[in-house]
């Protein structure tokens, strides 16, 4: 997988804060959570991930607001912000990563095909970020990873800059 460098740094990098992390995921499927195992000692900082990719799945176990999902549908910022809150709190981890977004061949929710949104979340909140790839549908779900791991990790990188207090 190309993104084993971001995921070896990841999974360093919790490794040396002592933290852990959760996976939920939609358009990627596990894509980001296989990432991440594929690197050696991953056992150490990986819960576990759920693949959400039906829109009732984000609310019943990871309990994304129903109410969001009638509004907006799943492809949205908030969902996939939701979605990382809810890894952290179902999984029991410091820090969550979310995907969701339209892969296609057909657009979804109203959201164009290429519409990711990834999302953070840790112990000093949480971050979202839209993106808009090009390509068929592995070409997406791949961009869509490495966003993912891209964002952890400036994340964790940001964490490690200005600890939480007690650290």
């Amino acid at each position: 997988m190309t993104d084993g460098p971001v995921a070896a740094d990841v999974v360093a990098m919790l490794k040396r804060r002592g933290e852990t992390l959760a996976c939920a995921e939609s358009l990627t499927g596990g894509l980001v959570c296989a990432a991440v195992t594929d690197v050696p000692g991953a056992s150490a900082v990986l819960r576990g991930g759920v693949v959400s990719y039906a829109t009732d799945v984000k609310a019943s176990v990871l309990g994304v607001d129903h109410h969001l999902l009638e509004r907006v549908g799943a492809v949205d910022a908030g969902v996939a912000r939701q979605m990382a809150r809810s890894a952290c709190r179902v999984l029991g981890s410091d820090w969550g990563v979310a995907t969701t977004g339209v892969a296609g061949p057909d657009p979804q929710d109203g959201a164009a095909v290429g519409t990711v949104y990834v999302a953070v979340a840790g112990p000093g909140g949480s971050k979202v970020h839209e993106h808009h790839f090009d390509g068929d549908r592995p070409a997406i779900r791949a961009a869509a990873v490495r966003a993912a791991l891209d964002l952890l990790r400036d994340a964790l990188a940001e964490a490690e800059e200005s600890p939480a207090p007690g650290r």
